[in-house]
């Protein structure tokens, strides 16, 4: 499964065009990634037919959310829903690095009837291995995006690959965060990932602000399908 991040319209269009399996829609690549507008989203339900899964995220400023940005992503989340989205993309922490369940209760229960992916805040998260098995225990967590730390992906391989023999693929892991033409086939290889991610390093000059290189992405394509992880 072949997750790539779409900022436009035209983004969206290509990936379908070009192989890719499922689009996670945003807003403000050069941030992080937060939640796309309504048009967007409207426009994108209408032009593909792959999932798409619209990131959550209200502000950049952290992983830590108040009462007031707990009410505005339940109210995207309802958008999200009702334009048909395949799913939601979110991560919330306390301030003590741990993933914050009580807000994270919250959302879920809005989240009804959508997959839901917790996002890379889980790197961000004080104990890596202990809050996936926190998610574990929410079947609304469909997935977890996740690089295996706040390290270089590279440093971070034997660490996905407890977490994905742990996981059990309940949630599942979806690798992303520092995957490239150059290493995907190895680090699948390596973590035994179902689903990986890409973001920048399919656009043009690698850039967030590049568009989607279609040359690139047909080659990505084609390595992740060869490659065996029997």
């Amino acid at each position: 499964m072949l997750e790539i991040i779409a900022t436009c319209i035209d983004d969206a269009i290509k990936i379908e065009k070009n192989g890719g399996d499922r689009i996670e829609l945003v807003s403000s690549l050069t941030e992080g990634g937060l939640t796309p507008s309504y048009g967007l989203i409207d426009e994108v339900m209408k032009r593909v037919s792959i999932p798409v899964n619209v990131m959550i995220r209200p502000h950049a400023k952290s992983f830590i959310y108040s009462d007031e940005d707990i009410k505005i992503m339940i109210e995207d989340i309802k958008i999200a829903k009702k334009l048909g989205a395949n799913g939601v993309v979110l991560g919330i922490l306390d301030s003590e690095g741990n993933i914050d369940e009580e807000n994270l209760k919250t959302l879920l229960k809005y989240s009804d009837g959508l997959e839901v992916t917790f996002h890379r805040a889980i790197d961000e998260s004080k104990n890596l291995i202990e809050s996936v098995k926190i998610l574990k225990k929410y079947p609304d967590v469909k997935r977890i995006l996740t690089s295996g730390g706040k390290d270089n992906i590279q440093k971070n391989l034997d660490i996905l690959e407890k977490t994905i023999e742990n996981s059990e693929n309940n949630p599942i892991i979806l690798v992303g965060g520092g995957l490239t033409l150059n290493n995907v086939e190895h680090i699948i290889e390596y973590t035994k990932a179902k689903e990986v991610h890409f973001g920048t390093a399919v656009r043009k000059n690698s850039s967030p602000m590049g568009d989607i290189d279609e040359e690139k992405l047909k080659l990505l394509v084609k390595k992740v399908e060869k490659v065996s992880i029997d």
